[in-house]
């Protein structure tokens, strides 16, 4: 079976509030098998349009692992600090074998 990841492009508008969203994030994903493979950081688009802001990539066992994460009530009841401070763009998307 192959790994899924979880892949956000955010951009942050207000970074205090947002504190509140990322300080959850890593413990729920820990709970579904999910590991931070990149966390914002330094970035340099190649082609096309630049990606706004910081690119998130969390690696899962598998889809129905990723799909967990995103469904848990747990980061459902904290998506709503992200929605309110950034603007942004999620998927998953299957590994390859």
């Amino acid at each position: 079976m192959p790994k899924a990841y979880l892949i956000a492009q955010i951009d942050v508008h207000d970074a205090e509030a947002y504190k509140g969203y990322t300080a959850h994030t890593p413990g729920i994903a820990a709970k579904h098998g999910g590991k931070f493979i990149v966390r914002g950081g330094k970035m340099d688009t190649l082609e096309g349009d630049a990606a706004p802001g910081r690119t998130i990539v969390i690696e899962f066992p598998s889809w129905d692992d990723a799909s967990g994460f995103y469904n848990d009530p747990e980061y459902q009841k904290i998506i709503g600090i992200r929605w309110a401070n950034a603007t942004s763009r999620s998927l998953i998307v299957e590994g390859a074998e």
